[in-house]
């Protein structure tokens, strides 16, 4: 009898992503911390998510918000102490729940004294830590490479007469990781936070982390529109995706196969056929290199069909696929298909095979805030006024309660509250039994308790746009999702099957307990989760 696969808490569970800075405030100077995540916990736990991912909370001079690290064995004061994260960790565990952490390895603060050291002298033993070049004979730079965040990705050193590369911000140079004491420093870090318990990382900008060793032009972007970043005027076919960045994963991914049940997940931007190559040979690359597919395409049935067969198609074998519906980088899923598909959206996430991870908020329906030019904070938004290209609308404070600043802080936030935080917040959604967070919690539970959801099968089902139609097995358990992505009634008429049952959840609680058998008619937005008998 073939062996029962034994599958791992980040292939079953589920991932919540939790921006410090906006989750909770203890303190009262209006920025979120260690200790306010702590005070949280129990509502994480009520939600029923498996683990917390932590956006960066090292010791930085916040250029980008934390992205931009002069320390990566500390932790920075206004997030807390090195005893406040101990204590996170333990009553993370302590409610059986896991901590990943963000860890920025492309790039470093200007202000970390690996950079210092560098910039001191052409001849200081760091130099080739990062990335240094002289000027071409012009004095220009040393090739066209852009910064993500508008300009020249190249900074002129008056003191050592020579270029570093910054793919973001001129304050975060990129380390040069063909030098093997950077890889080695680097482990190093990965090391110390595993040895204190964490579960695993989410890798920054994994696939920028190897450069062109000749440092080629980027060709021209023949499709650049003129509302995009600057960034995206060239093609980075030479500053990122390089191949030797695949033997820098599979390191990493080594270090942390030295612990035992730990995750390595990569933030990696880029179409699937590659995306997919970041598994690494035999599956000994990252173990999710982060499929942001949800985030990034046309909110309709064809083209999220056609994407799901392609990435299901693109896996390696034993590749655990995932999925991602928002992130701090992102505009929240609420404002991206309206609040009227919301709970669509999240029934596709949390019915899909792979891991999902979920952004904080979202299971309320946050939705993006406006923020004013004079308040805007976000470089990539200040860098390129005129673009509206700020992410400060999808990183506002979490909506806790009806009381002042949304129970997030007792000071000034550091970034404005929702105006409709009274009437959407988690003590409000908590006492409603048909709200988007009881709603979302269902569904948590649904997926967490029926293995066909959480590790079964996926089987595309045919269905006329704008229905999208899938089953997940396990076994002999079969579960069929079927979801409008519209605003007008359909009907689903199955195509080679009579599929009946009972629908166990809906976006309408109307139609639960309910049976069907043969066509399915659905309202505009709904969407239905059925146990076929």
């Amino acid at each position: 009898m073939a062996q029962q696969q034994q599958f791992l808490w980040w292939q079953s569970g589920i991932i919540y992503q939790i921006y410090p800075r906006s989750f909770q405030d203890s303190d009262g100077d209006g920025v979120g911390d260690l200790k306010g995540i702590i005070s949280r916990l129990d509502y994480l736990q009520w939600l029923g998510v498996s683990a917390i991912w932590v956006s960066p909370i090292y010791p930085s001079p916040m250029a980008d918000f934390g992205y931009d690290i002069s320390d990566y064995c500390g932790i920075h004061p206004l997030f807390g102490t090195m005893d406040d994260f101990d204590a996170l960790l333990a009553e993370v565990h302590m409610r059986d729940l896991k901590l990943i952490l963000d860890l920025v390895p492309n790039h470093t603060s200007d202000q970390h004294p690996w950079f210092l050291e560098s910039k001191s002298s052409k001849d200081s033993p760091k130099r080739d830590w990062y990335i240094w070049k002289d000027a071409k004979e012009d004095g220009s730079e040393p090739n066209n490479w852009l910064s993500v965040f508008g300009g020249s990705g190249w900074e002129w050193d008056e003191q050592t007469q020579q270029y570093y590369y910054h793919a973001f911000l001129k304050e975060q140079p990129d380390l040069n990781w063909r030098n093997p004491e950077v890889q080695q420093a680097m482990f190093d870090v990965m090391r110390f936070w595993l040895d204190k318990g964490v579960d695993g990382f989410r890798v920054d900008v994994m696939w920028h982390m190897v450069k062109d060793d000749e440092l080629r032009d980027n060709p021209p972007n023949p499709n650049y529109k003129q509302h995009e970043a600057t960034y995206e005027q060239l093609i980075p076919a030479y500053s990122t995706d390089q191949p030797e960045v695949h033997d820098l994963v599979e390191k990493m991914r080594k270090v942390t196969d030295e612990y035992k049940k730990r995750v390595l997940i990569g933030e990696i931007y880029l179409p699937i056929h590659r995306l997919v190559t970041y598994y690494g040979h035999d599956n000994k690359g990252t173990h999710l290199p982060f499929n942001f597919m949800l985030i990034n395409i046309d909110w309709n049935a064809e083209t999220i069909k056609s994407k799901i067969d392609e990435y299901e198609g693109a896996l390696p074998v034993g590749g655990w696929p995932n999925w991602v519906i928002g992130n701090h980088d992102q505009p929240r899923i609420t404002s991206r298909v309206g609040t009227s598909q919301a709970k669509t959206a999240g029934m596709l996430l949390l019915t899909l095979r792979g891991t999902p991870t979920m952004y904080y908020g979202d299971e309320l329906g946050m939705r993006d805030v406006p923020v004013p030019p004079e308040e805007v904070q976000d470089p990539q938004g200040l860098n390129m006024p005129d673009k509206d290209l700020s992410r400060d609308p999808a990183r506002t404070p979490m909506q806790w309660s009806d009381s002042e600043n949304a129970g997030f802080t007792t000071g000034k936030p550091w970034l404005r509250v929702a105006e409709s935080y009274r009437r959407l917040n988690v003590k409000k959604q908590q006492a409603e039994e048909e709200s988007m967070l009881q709603y979302y919690r269902r569904l948590i539970r649904l997926r967490q308790a029926e293995p066909a959801l959480h590790i079964g099968d996926y089987i595309p089902v045919q269905a006329k746009s704008p229905l999208l139609a899938y089953i997940r097995q396990h076994d002999s358990k079969r579960i069929l999702i079927v979801l409008n992505l519209s605003h007008k009634p359909c009907m689903f008429r199955p195509q080679h099957e009579r599929y009946k049952g009972t629908i166990v959840l809906g976006t309408a609680s109307e139609r639960e307990n309910s049976k069907v058998d043969g066509n399915i008619s659905l309202s505009g937005d709904e969407g239905i989760v059925v146990v076929l008998s």
